[in-house]
């Protein structure tokens, strides 16, 4: 039977890990492939607004929930703060490499400028699907290791240190939202998820789409080579969209819980084989 409800037995630990630039990475760090590597710069330079975003929409729900979900909206907004820390190192890293990302992050900042004129649970919502959107990504990476096989140790340390914490903490916006909409007739409640999920999810592809494009453009890739290219690795080959589109599908089921696929038992692996684990402190 599909789980419906977050493990009584998660743990949800922040992991206050700092990555270093790797001496001699190259601009197209994803194994010298341009259009993966523009794919996950223009990820990258999203994560610090969007992360601090995601703080902000669950943290102010933190006083109206059970003391349970409430000490894991604390780990899990320390969690994003780490995460953001990263990520703007990351970018800094990118702009390094010559890049010009003004245009993304002006996309992004407008963007949740908007969102954040609409009501609380409006933008609670909005965190619930991107939510479901990092940590389907984030099953991925950690199942699939030749997604990262040939990227440089650190790059790769940061990002699947970034999954591992995704996939813990999947369900606290969504447990969230079920809280605060619990008295909302489940159909009701249902519906707004799914049509929110939708708009949010075709608004993530296009905007990324368009901000590869662009990041590709500079290294003068553009026209037909850069749409096939970038189109070939998210529906071909890995086809890191057309692999998710599964899961993707899975939150318009009525009864969807993150959840209802465990995936923990991927992260113990990944600690291991990258050093990524928590110091245990000493006593």
């Amino acid at each position: 039977m599909a789980r419906t409800a977050t493990p009584a037995d998660l743990v949800i630990t922040p992991r206050n890990r700092r990555f270093e630039d790797t001496p001699g990475r190259v601009r197209w760090w994803m194994g010298g492939n341009a259009f993966s590597t523009a794919w996950h710069n223009a990820l990258s330079v999203t994560f610090p607004a969007g992360e601090t975003f995601f703080i902000e929409s669950v943290r102010r729900f933190q006083k109206d929930v059970p003391p349970e979900l409430a000490a894991q909206i604390k780990d899990f907004a320390r969690q994003e703060a780490f995460h953001t820390r990263e990520h703007n190192a990351f970018n800094a890293r990118v702009i390094a490499d010559g890049y010009d990302v003004s245009r993304a992050l002006k996309t992004v900042e407008e963007s949740l400028a908007q969102a954040r004129e609409g009501h609380p649970v409006a933008q609670l919502s909005i965190t619930v699907s991107l939510e479901h959107f990092t940590a389907i990504f984030a099953h991925l990476a950690l199942k699939d290791r030749s997604l990262y096989a040939d990227t440089d140790r650190e790059s790769q340390r940061m990002w699947l240190w970034h999954a591992i914490e995704e996939i813990e903490h999947k369900s606290v916006a969504f447990d969230t939202y079920a809280h605060i909409m619990r008295e909302v007739k489940p159909i009701k409640r249902w519906g707004i998820r799914c049509a929110v999920f939708a708009r949010v999810s075709r608004d993530f592809i296009v905007k990324r789409w368009r901000e590869s494009l662009d990041l590709l453009a500079q290294d003068g890739i553009k026209g037909v080579r850069a749409r096939a290219g970038l189109a070939w690795y998210l529906w071909g080959r890995p086809g890191i969209l057309r692999r998710v589109l599964p899961a993707w599908l899975a939150y318009f089921q009525p009864g969807f819980h993150p959840w209802q696929i465990d995936d923990r038992n991927l992260i113990a692996d990944t600690e291991t084989r990258l050093d990524l684990a928590e110091p245990v402190a000493a006593e």
